[in-house]
């Protein structure tokens, strides 16, 4: 059966080129499940797999896209019946195996998920990997204790996919939320989300060199990497949690141990993308129940086709010119 997907293929002078091209199901990789997608999600590894990052993607041509929602076309796992509608989110999906940028997957069962409650299936992709992402950051920084009466959350990246879902998460479980962005219009948009607070960038950048500085935060969320990451530690109060979920502004993190030995700061890693299911099932159960945040989604997401994708979001993304979530429209709708 034919089907369209973005197509990304490498030139003989070793640049990528994307185009919207027919596909087969049969040229799909090998798995139990293949699912007919309806919608799924750009995110800024998916922008990076879609420019030629050998880090993301080794081999090309290829489909981008770590975010699916739809329904099972075909099932060979008694996990999963067809007409059930699914997510899949993270492992492989859209690194090294053909993603969510096509009208079909087909991936094993132990990725797939069922629809959480409460949600569409395009509320799903809204959030996707970025809401997972954020909600993952808050769960482990609530398994070491951290809770609302100890002080601010400090979001970096607060007008991004991940950043913007964090502070609608933090808010829902009643954080007091310090939003950090460089964007001048953006206080609107964040506050709707449930931001206290709106800083810009350079109130999480240091430049005295200095190993810690007076406390200002109970913890926080940073998708920025670099110096930004590097502030919250020297800045966060004793016992907090500062969770790194990208890298934005830099891969690179030049610290000192003083945050860990003298305030016991805690430096968190979410790799969301390899999340163990049985962790990955209670934190989509948060999401359904007491972070559900269904009322603050058509806010952050802009529809788009699997055109527009192409032509104008996915270099967009890392131009830093997108905020919220883009959400593409596989469906026949």
């Amino acid at each position: 059966m034919p089907f369209k997907a973005l197509w990304i293929t490498e030139t003989a002078e070793g640049k990528f080129e994307r185009n919207i091209v027919e596909r087969m199901i049969d040229d799909l990789p090998p798995g139990e499940v293949v699912i007919r997608v309806h919608y799924s999600a750009l995110n800024y590894k998916d922008a990076l797999s879609a420019t030629g990052n050998k880090g993301i993607t080794r081999k090309f041509p290829h489909t981008p896209g770590i975010d699916a929602a739809g329904t099972v076309e075909i099932s060979r796992s008694e996990l999963f019946t067809v007409g059930e509608e699914v997510i899949v989110t993270g492992y492989d999906l859209g690194m090294n195996t053909c993603g969510g940028f096509g009208e079909y997957i087909r991936v094993p069962a132990a990725w797939v998920v069922r629809k959480p409650d409460g949600y569409t299936l395009k509320e799903c992709m809204i959030l996707g990997t970025a809401g997972f992402t954020a909600a993952s950051a808050l769960f482990k920084m609530e398994l070491l204790g951290q809770h609302p009466q100890q002080g601010p959350i400090v979001v970096t990246g607060s007008t991004g996919g991940v950043g913007s879902m964090a502070v609608a998460i933090l808010g829902k479980a009643g954080y007091e939320v310090i939003a950090i962005t460089g964007k001048a219009n953006a206080e609107a948009y964040l506050t709707s989300l449930g931001a206290t607070h709106i800083q810009s960038r350079e109130w999480v950048y240091d430049t005295t060199g200095k190993a810690l500085l007076r406390s200002q935060w109970a913890g926080a969320i940073d998708t920025v990497g670099g110096n930004t990451l590097a502030t919250l530690l020297k800045a966060c109060q004793i016992e907090g949690n500062v969770v790194s979920t990208g890298l934005v502004g830099s891969s690179q993190l030049a610290t000192t141990v003083y945050p860990f030995i003298l305030n016991g700061v805690n430096l968190l890693g979410v790799g969301s993308a390899e999340t163990p299911m049985i962790r990955r099932m209670a934190i989509w159960d948060k999401l359904s129940t007491a972070w559900n945040i269904k009322d603050k989604l058509n806010g952050i997401a802009k529809e788009v086709s699997l055109e527009e994708l192409s032509d104008i979001y996915i270099d967009s993304i890392l131009e830093g010119k997108v905020m919220g979530r883009i959400v593409v429209n596989l469906s026949d709708k």
